[in-house]
């Protein structure tokens, strides 16, 4: 399951004296406190003056998610900044894995198959992750261990890499600000999205401090429903 930390967040005074701005109104003494917060729900939520939450930016760790949800997340970029864990500089991690499979030959000697080794997928966890459906999980194991072997092999990471699969594990540092976080949850908490970008919606909604939360509650799915 993914893992998001908070790094900083723009304090909430800054975006209230922002709004402020507009009618040219002498800035309050509140600093965040509840005539800052009623401020921000009444003309950034409640009237709609979206752009007046892009005054509030959020940083985050992700980590220990899919490169099938990082393309997602990639479709938010719209008011992100984002640095994602380079594969070009760190597939060579699997270098020193013990093989996750191995050959096992029939009684009849003219059959044979792999196997994943008794302790697979535990150790394959530090890499991928899983869907919980053993077919699929299955798959994942023997895709991790070709491009293990791959590795092994001394094939270089800039090509090795097109072997990797959509559930291999990757993380990223991410700014965005509230306005694009906002649409970020509403689309991605949806029961039509993807179920491990909706567990990341939940964990992202659960890292952002409790004074802030107001601004986001409407747009997870569950909670506005």
């Amino acid at each position: 399951m993914a893992t998001v930390r908070l790094k900083h967040i723009t304090p909430l005074w800054v975006c209230s004296d922002a709004i402020r701005q507009c009618h040219a109104t002498q800035a309050g003494t509140d600093y965040g406190g509840p005539v800052d917060c009623a401020l921000i729900d009444r003309v950034g939520n409640k009237m709609k003056h979206a752009s007046t939450l892009e005054h509030i930016i959020v940083q985050l760790d992700i980590s220990d998610i899919s490169r099938a949800l990082l393309q997602e997340w990639s479709r938010h970029r719209i008011g992100m900044s984002q640095t994602v864990k380079s594969s070009r500089y760190t597939l060579k991690e699997l270098k020193e894995e013990e093989p996750f499979t191995f050959y096992d030959v029939c009684r009849d000697n003219c059959t044979f198959e792999y196997l994943p080794t008794p302790d697979a997928f535990v150790r394959a966890s530090k890499y991928v992750v899983y869907t919980g459906n053993d077919m699929v999980d299955e798959a994942i194991l023997f895709n991790l261990e070709e491009l293990r072997e791959l590795i092994a092999a001394g094939v270089s990471n800039d090509v090795a890499k097109y072997a990797m699969p959509d559930a291999y594990k990757t993380s990223l540092t991410c700014s965005i600000n509230f306005r694009s976080l906002q649409n970020l949850l509403y689309l991605r908490s949806a029961p039509s999205a993807l179920w491990e970008f909706r567990e990341l919606a939940q964990a992202i909604f659960e890292a952002i401090p409790e004074e802030y939360q107001f601004l986001l509650k409407d747009s997870l799915y569950e909670m506005a429903s």
